[in-house]
């Protein structure tokens, strides 16, 4: 009787959903869309944010050209930009519910046999293992709206405690070190800071390839700026630079703790702003005394007056900004390194100024969006899980019981898989990402994907490494199939457009969260969640009163015309009459909106934690996890390889132009000494192996590594059999970048493992 009940309460919605996709903003592009016009959106590949403008003809998305209006990209494109319709046509799409049958087989089912399977198997596993059984493992890449509405039906409605996103993997370290140094997650640049500056020193960032039209902004730049690269691989950005520290993998700390040494030495540093705006520079001081120059030199391998002369750059009064990506952030000790950015920043005064900053580049189209809204590592808003007064304030804006909001942290990722090994986690529901190529040791991973008793993949593809293992497949809509919002790594909001309807049953995933609601019995917490503009409202008030306060944003037509907005963009009135205290008095929050598309951050000196002021922090250095050694004596290095490859390819692969501008078959870079001295050839296989795995690559030898060290594109399926599961201990962030292989040319290789 029960499972009757519920299908008849249930039918209707999901006929309107999925048979009459023409309702509720489902399937046909919006009627309010003419049939042959141009609309904006956001593009929905990397963190840039670049607009697009969408070609419609009788009522289909047909070609994209870039928005010259737009105050990020100014009507410039990248090859993933060009091609982001290609991916939606793809012949691979999931169209329909998969559900895995007794043979193994994924075998097609209606919707409401997918929901009611998958709400039974959770809703068991949730009863015999208690609410630390369940858990999710969201994305960067969808909008805003979908990503709170998920973290907020698992928390709030499911009652499933742990959920972390694939952020994790790229944007951990930035956010802990801007949390820990600044009291929030607050990149405090914006692009016009690329323009504006004297000295650009990027680190472990190449810059043409993975942001390629940031890399546009930097040469608009006709201040005539020294470009400082400081990265072990001579990258297309290094090439460009007007200087090169190919450091040591892994040197980091010890080369900027120098440099910071130097500064302090010559005088370098402001003082008034160290007095006025930060706290613990004394101790830093103190801290540094061992950290010569010479010192650094035998660490990092850069010659002691490289690095005297890159410090007093850095000392010499002009716009110096620091950038950093994944070479930073991807590290056993990356918090410390973003930090020791950010310390140099401070000493300097090279913060909230035109071309200055401590600037971390963001990675997924929407990251920042999940960083602020996920609810994942942090309660909506950038509020905290363990502070009751920030729980109440989210019960009370979302009209909850008190007592539905958790009290504690969520497992991160790497504690999710090591839940699943010790048997902890029972059912995983993973949303747009593609774990079982992604995630560190990935031999490791895909092993333990089969130890759940039910896993549910929620993607636009059901031919993913992930969707392959799972029990049940539900097809989502992707990008130019939905609508919703993105913030791009400078915190502005742009919107994304519906431009054609989804393939086959597949559904946005806000219409896919609604329905599960519906089902698993929780429908009626999210009543005010009928739409994504009614999220982005319910989000512009959970922001109020907070340093991402969107409050003063009226909604999506506003987006559209202002360009994008930047976050903090606050509305007193709102906020008054939304929170129950006042903002504190150090708050750097604007009052009102104001008219202009770039505004940076810290302009008055004030920060985020209760006293105002920004915090030096550091650590001594630690060694490589794993070193080289006599048996794996060369060191990986993982990283992009073309501006056309993206993540794990599951969408660039789709296109035929994207797919000719990149090597198909996984590559490996080897210096040309280190290749003569194997024995090895241009274009040979050959066998790279690790501790944890092994991939044949063909070579490609090159100057553009050093001795002892290679090069493998992240990109490829193969590649994280390779890496090693060491983690930052702040952060929780894998440490991609260095671990210890073997290289051998392949059929030599063959020869050892058969004797």
């Amino acid at each position: 009787m029960k499972n009757t009940l519920l299908r008849s309460w249930t039918g209707p919605l999901t006929e309107r959903l999925v048979r009459a996709p023409g309702e509720h903003g489902l399937g046909q592009v919006p009627a309010a869309l003419k049939p042959d016009t141009v609309v904006p959106s956001v593009c929905g590949f990397c963190s840039t944010g670049c607009s697009l403008s969408v070609h419609l003809k009788d009522g289909e998305a047909v070609n994209l050209s870039a928005n010259p209006g737009y105050p990020v990209n100014l009507g410039m494109a990248c090859p993933k930009g060009w091609e982001a319709l290609a991916p939606l046509a793809a012949p691979d799409r999931a169209t329909t519910p998969l559900l895995r049958k007794d043979d193994s087989t994924l075998a097609p089912v209606d919707w409401d046999t997918a929901m009611r399977h998958f709400v039974d198997r959770f809703k068991t596993i949730q009863r015999e293992h208690g609410p630390d059984a369940l858990a999710w493992l969201g994305t960067g890449q969808i909008p805003t709206e979908e990503l709170a509405f998920l973290g907020a039906l698992a928390k709030f409605g499911m009652g499933i405690r742990h959920g972390d996103g694939n952020t994790r993997q790229c944007m951990a370290t930035a956010v802990t070190a801007y949390k820990q140094s600044f009291g929030f997650d607050a990149p405090p640049y914006t692009y016009a800071d690329f323009e504006e500056s004297d000295v650009l020193v990027f680190v472990g960032s190449n810059l043409c390839i993975a942001h390629p039209i940031l890399w546009q902004r930097v040469l608009r730049n006709k201040r005539s700026p020294e470009i400082v690269v400081i990265d072990p691989r001579t990258t297309e950005t290094a090439m460009a630079a007007t200087s090169h520290f190919a450091i040591r993998p892994k040197s980091d700390l010890s080369f900027f703790y120098a440099l910071a040494h130097q500064i302090l030495r010559d005088g370098s540093i402001d003082r008034e702003f160290l007095a006025r705006s930060t706290t613990g520079f004394d101790e830093f001081a103190a801290f540094l005394a061992p950290h010569t120059p010479a010192r650094a030199a035998e660490a990092s391998g850069i010659p002691e007056e490289r690095i005297i002369e890159l410090a007093r750059l850095i000392g010499s009064g002009k716009r110096v900004s620091f950038w950093w990506t994944m070479g930073v952030n991807q590290s056993y000790e990356g918090t410390r390194v973003a930090q020791a950015l950010i310390n140099l920043a401070l000493m300097t005064g090279n913060i909230g100024k035109p071309g200055t900053g401590a600037n971390s580049i963001t990675g997924q189209c929407n990251a920042m969006g999940s960083r602020l809204f996920s609810n994942t590592t942090g309660l909506l808003g950038g509020r905290d899980f363990t502070n009751p007064a920030h729980r109440a304030e989210v019960a009370r804006i979302l009209e909850l019981p008190a007592d539905t909001i958790p009290d504690e942290n969520s497992l991160g990722y790497d504690q999710i898989i090591d839940g699943i090994e010790a048997g902890r986690i029972k059912g995983l529901w993973i949303v747009a990402t593609n774990s079982a190529h992604s995630w560190i040791q990935q031999n490791r991973c895909n092993g333990l994907l089969d130890k759940l008793d039910c896993l549910v993949v929620q993607d636009m593809y059901a031919s993913t490494e992930t969707a392959q293992a799972a029990d049940i497949v539900l097809p989502a809509a992707g990008w130019g199939e939905k609508d919703g919002t993105f913030i791009n790594s400078e915190r502005r909001i742009g919107r994304i457009r519906k431009v054609r309807r989804a393939p086959g049953q597949a559904l946005a995933d806000f219409h896919i969260f609604q329905l599960l609601a519906r089902y698993w019995g929780c429908a009626d917490r999210f009543a005010r969640w009928e739409s994504p503009e009614a999220v982005f409202h319910i989000l512009r008030e959970l922001s109020a009163g907070q340093p991402c306060d969107i409050s003063g944003i009226e909604g999506y037509d506003h987006l559209d015309t202002a360009g994008g907005i930047q976050w903090p963009y606050a509305n007193s009135k709102f906020r008054i009459s939304n929170s129950e205290s006042p903002p504190p008095p150090n708050s750097t929050t604007p009052q009102l909106p104001d008219s202009t598309t770039e505004r940076r951050l810290f302009a008055d000196g004030r920060f985020h934690h209760a006293d105002g002021r920004a915090r030096f922090l550091f650590d001594e250095p630690r060694p490589l996890p794993e070193a080289p050694c006599a048996d794996f004596p060369f060191t990986l290095l993982t990283g992009r390889g073309t501006s056309a490859q993206w993540h794990t390819q599951t969408r660039t692969a789709k296109s035929d132009v994207l797919r000719k501008l990149y090597p198909q078959n996984i590559y490996v870079e080897i210096n040309l000494t280190d290749a003569v001295a194997l024995g090895i050839r241009a274009n040979d296989p050959v066998t790279i192996r690790s501790r944890r795995g092994e991939l044949t690559a063909a070579a490609h030898l090159c100057h553009t590594v050093q001795p002892g060290q290679i090069f493998i594109p992240m990109h490829y399926r193969e590649t994280n059999r390779l890496t090693h599961s060491s983690f930052d201990p702040h952060s929780r962030q894998p440490n991609y970048k260095a671990c210890a292989v073997q290289v051998l040319p392949a059929a030599r290789y063959r020869t050892h493992s058969a004797g």
